[in-house]
């Protein structure tokens, strides 16, 4: 007798344990399909060298839902997240150095090192910007009006607009120019220091194959600077054990609410019949039934690789062959026999504790940027490294320490016909060469190193070009325009098919946002008057 479920989840990355856990507690039979030997996805921790342990890709804590900590009771299954005393600390080409964080008058006795306008502007700019971080906030357990879907689409799009139009005109003003301008052209009204800018300007890069001159980078700017880390707004933070302690948590929730997790079970197929999804065949031959397909991948990984084109709408497909991946992403893990010392700041202290920011000026992120475009890699790329065993001994034996070195831009493929595969060494050689420029001596410290070029992201992670967001973070492909207009509401273009990855409303980072939205989206289906009550 073949069983079928109330919904079969493709992949247990972060989201799809979020979905799975909601769906299972609202009574529903769940099954989720991991190709790896893992739960997980980009957010697990693993052994890279013997005694050395790291968040191998996801690697920092802050925009994950609190609402969803909460519910998956997740501090009670031992998560624990340190906050930064510092949020980051940027080497700068003079010989000085640049800290954010600690506190109002902290950043502003920081930022009047470089210039006293800045350190005044300092609190008019973060209170604009909260403003607008509050209604992203505020959005992202909401679902996005989806463009057709009538009554429902006009009733959330009248409740959620409401957020926009309670602003004063300079909100809206601000509002705007996040959405729409460049990360410098922002920055540029508010700041006249190139390193204060550079501070700021970092979030617009991370996860972003773009210059912070390209217009729409103000808004990556924004997504990362929406989350909190226990309570605290704006904050970053480390989780104890490494990101996979998050997953590793929100397994054991989903397992005591039922769900069925399998393992080394790599989904071949999604089996569409009379235009409806109803099951998915796996690598071994093996196929799962269920009346919602759920995936947890992105959008091209999906509609490319999973589903047949001819079950696919046409208009659809042609949508899709628009949709933009690729965040010029590069990381490396690296076990250390010592503590890098800065030229700048040489002795351990607090700021060892933050993101290490490799980049002084958007100019050095502008030439990171143009040399991947040129070369497929920067000849001085956006480095950031964190230290993790400076707070977390658990990852690396006494004495030693693990790094996390997260890196743009590289293209997600080489020009020329030239694979990753002949290239990653070299890459991570020149990572590790513009970290000792800064810190001298951090080469030799360097014991073992992990590489995760963009085609090892996609092979290891699914990570279709080495995206880490599971899609570009551009206006759009945004909001009800993620991964496009017409299926923005979590819903594929086939009956019974879902989406709940970060290739859906809002997007990327370690959030749990999609997943949660998208079982709400599934359990309100059928019901219809459900879906136009909690509109919004």
């Amino acid at each position: 007798m073949t069983t079928k479920y109330d919904a079969v989840i493709i992949g247990g990355g972060h989201n799809g344990l979020v979905c799975a856990y909601y769906l299972a507690r609202a009574g529903k039979s769940v099954r989720v399909l991991e190709r790896r030997a893992m739960v997980g996805g980009a957010a697990v921790t693993e052994e890279f060298h013997p005694g050395f342990r790291n968040s191998v890709a996801s690697y920092t804590v802050s925009l994950l839902q609190p609402k969803v900590i909460r519910d998956m009771k997740l501090a009670r299954r031992g998560l624990r997240i340190v906050e930064r005393p510092v949020s980051n600390f940027l080497p700068q080409e003079d010989g000085r150095y640049l800290m954010t964080g600690g506190g109002m008058e902290r950043t502003q006795a920081e930022f009047r090192k470089f210039s006293a306008t800045d350190a005044d502007a300092l609190p008019d700019y973060l209170a604009a910007l909260e403003e607008v971080a509050d209604l992203l906030r505020d959005l992202a357990l909401k679902t996005p009006p989806n463009a057709g879907d009538g009554l429902a689409a006009l009733v959330a799009a009248a409740r959620q607009g409401r957020g926009v139009l309670k602003r004063d005109l300079s909100g809206q003003r601000e509002m705007l120019a996040l959405l729409t301008k460049s990360a410098r052209t922002f920055l540029d009204s508010w700041f006249e220091s190139e390193a204060v800018k550079a501070a700021f300007g970092f979030d617009a890069v991370v996860g972003n194959f773009a210059s912070p001159d390209t217009p729409g980078s103000a808004y990556v700017l924004l997504h990362h600077v929406f989350g909190e880390v226990n309570g605290t707004k704006g904050a970053w933070g480390h989780a104890i054990g490494g990101m996979g302690a998050i997953t590793q948590a929100m397994r054991a929730a989903c397992e005591e609410a039922g769900v069925e997790i399998s393992t080394d079970a790599a989904v071949e197929q999604v089996l569409v019949d009379n235009g409806r999804a109803i099951g998915v065949r796996i690598e071994d031959g093996r196929e799962v039934f269920g009346k919602a397909i759920v995936a947890n991948v992105g959008p091209r990984l999906l509609y490319d690789r999973l589903i047949a084109s001819d079950d696919l709408p046409a208009d659809f497909r042609k949508a899709m062959r628009g949709y933009k991946v690729g965040s010029g992403t590069f990381r490396v893990n690296v076990a250390l026999s010592e503590l890098p010392r800065f030229a700048c700041l040489p002795e351990p202290g607090e700021h060892l504790q933050s993101g290490i920011i490799i980049a002084p000026t958007l100019d050095y992120m502008d030439r990171a940027y143009t040399d991947a475009k040129q070369t497929g890699m920067s000849k001085a790329p956006v480095v950031e490294m964190l230290i993790p065993t400076v707070v977390d001994d658990s990852l690396a034996p006494a004495g030693a320490h693990v790094a996390s070195l997260f890196c743009q831009q590289f293209a997600p493929e080489l020009p020329e016909g030239r694979s990753w595969d002949d290239a990653r060494d070299a890459a991570a050689d020149l990572i590790v060469a513009t970290v000792d420029r800064w810190a001298p001596g951090f080469g030799p410290s360097v014991i073992a190193r992990q590489i995760h070029s963009p085609l090892d992201l996609e092979r290891k992670f699914g990570l279709i070009g080495g995206d880490i967001m599971h899609g570009n973070m551009s206006l759009d492909q945004l909001w009800s325009a993620r991964p496009v207009l017409g299926n923005g509401a979590y819903r594929g273009p086939i009956s019974g098919l879902y989406m709940c990855g970060a290739g859906t409303h809002p997007g990327g980072g370690v959030t749990g946002a999609p997943g949660h939205n998208a079982a709400r989206e599934i359990l309100a289906d059928g019901k219809p008057w459900r879906r136009i009550a909690r509109a919004g």
